[in-house]
């Protein structure tokens, strides 16, 4: 019999749970999509009880294949795609709207008119956020408002809100004595516009320009804490998608820098006990929180990467597998001068621009399908360029990138990372690190490991990419890009 634990993946796509080993290793994953709703333009929404099902399905599947084996399950770990939003009923535990995801843009007009309320350097002071509907605060108000009675209702304590996380473990301890636990961590709870990064709590000064009343909240706990237990397996370790596969690559020390590559593409670097205000419009986010002592990072947040991958398979229908675009993508000699600007759902760092919509350019009559592939591909190691130069214009030393996610299995794509960013990029064995870091989480909670840092000797990388493009290049290909940029802006 050997101790495992089994970790709650929730992304934008998919939810997956896989079962890790007491030495990081990955041993069983189950995984289920579900659909993607588009109601209206610039709007994206989930089915709350697709999220449950499919995490319900994959979780019993990765029980099942644990009494098979003979493991035991010590504890549960949950990472989760951050700023969705969901509203539900106490008594029932039943959303009353669909999620609204983190891409969704409805609230970008209600944003602009509570900048006029509090300037931007006001609010990311305290939250470390900007005005922007990517964030939770304004989604909350938006359902509130929309739907009948439901601010009457939340006034009355008879509704509760939640990041997916949340909405999760609501789910996972229904059936506990003394009821549903209501809790977040303070990674999710940091990506609202509500929480106080600073006093680490809900801000009540905040809550009344956002209106959204205090009684829905959450409980903020640490990264390792009692969240309850589900089928009589505890849950220890939370943290939202991005700083869950920070941790689950060591990004422990100050100037550790990740860029995990999925739905969409997040930077994330260490500044360790300092919260470190940006001048070059990046995030200061709570990258983990043990014993009440926040680590903090500096992020920057880029909306479609995987996303647009997914939709040159789904809707445009020029692959039929993500795997095809790497050697698309090598078999060209160079991008023909076709760049692709993804902003399907508003530029995100350093831009922050919500309406902003995607574009193509440098089309010609000899251009094909291979040339928009590559396109797709290439926009995503020019989006992570443009946060790496906020960072360092913001004072950040970065000599190397530790890369995960999806997309960095394509090898075209990790070198010309490197060829582009001009620094060694460095892919784990695991690209799973999302789910290794909420893991490690729940495994310093299960007392598998006695802390945090002691995960570094579990870290396992799988190879280096180092630089190898002309400088020369280099400009060309950065200045077509910036180009681009600044026309669609424009």
């Amino acid at each position: 019999m050997a101790d495992v634990i089994l970790t709650i993946d929730q992304g934008t796509t998919s939810s997956r749970t896989l079962v890790v080993s007491a030495d990081g290793a990955l041993l069983h994953s189950a995984q289920d999509e579900f659909p993607q709703s588009y109601p209206r333009d610039g709007w994206v929404e989930h089915d709350p009880e697709d999220i449950w099902g499919t995490v319900e399905r994959t979780l019993q599947q990765a029980r099942d294949w644990c009494e098979n084996e003979g493991h035991t399950p010590r504890a549960i770990g949950i990472t989760n795609q951050r700023e969705t939003t969901l509203v539900w009923d106490r008594a029932t535990g039943e959303a009353i709207y669909p999620a609204i995801v983190w891409q969704d843009r409805r609230t970008a007009d209600a944003c602009r008119e509570l900048e006029a309320k509090l300037s931007t350097d006001d609010l990311h002071a305290k939250t470390g956020l900007r005005h922007d509907p990517y964030f939770s605060a304004t989604k909350i108000a938006w359902i509130l408002d929309y739907v009948d009675g439901a601010r009457e209702r939340a006034e009355a304590g008879e509704l509760a809100f939640g990041t997916v996380d949340s909405f999760l473990i609501w789910r996972l301890t229904a059936d506990n004595e003394g009821g549903a636990v209501h809790a977040t961590d303070a990674t999710n709870a940091s990506r609202t516009n509500l929480f106080n990064i600073r006093t680490q709590g809900w801000d009540e000064d905040l809550l009344a320009l956002f209106n959204v009343p205090h009684g829905v909240l959450p409980d903020v706990r640490d990264c390792v804490a009692d969240y309850g237990t589900h089928n009589g397996i505890p849950i220890r370790g939370v943290a939202g998608d991005q700083q869950a596969a920070a941790i689950g690559q060591a990004c422990f020390s100050v100037g550790d820098v990740k860029s995990t590559y999925g739905t969409g593409c997040f930077v994330l670097l260490n500044t360790g006990p300092e919260c470190l205000p940006s001048t070059n419009r990046l995030l200061s986010t709570v990258a983990y929180r043990i014993d009440g002592q926040p680590t903090f990072a500096l992020e920057g947040s880029i909306f479609i990467a995987g996303a647009g991958v997914q939709w040159l398979r789904d809707e445009m229908e020029l692959i039929e597998q993500a795997s095809e675009t790497e050697a698309i993508c090598a078999g060209m000699d160079s991008n023909q001068g076709v760049y692709l600007v993804p902003a399907f759902t508003g530029l995100g760092a350093p831009h922050w621009e919500p309406d902003a919509r995607g574009a193509v350019f440098g089309l010609t009559r000899d251009t094909g399908r291979d040339a928009l592939i590559r396109a797709t591909v290439e926009a995503v190691v020019y989006q992570t360029f443009d946060l790496l130069s906020a960072m360092r214009a913001d004072g950040a030393e970065v000599d190397s990138l530790r890369v995960d996610g999806g997309m960095v299995a394509n090898s075209w794509m990790a070198q010309h990372l490197a060829d582009v960013l001009d620094v060694p990029v460095e892919r784990p064995q695991y690209l799973e690190t999302t789910a290794l870091g909420a893991a490690y989480l729940a495994m310093v909670g299960a007392g598998m490991l006695d802390s945090l840092e002691d995960a570094v000797s579990l870290r396992t990388p799988e190879r280096s990419f180092t630089p190898d493009m002309s400088e020369k290049t280099r400009a060309s290909l950065l200045d077509g890009w910036s180009a681009c940029v600044r026309r669609l802006l424009a």
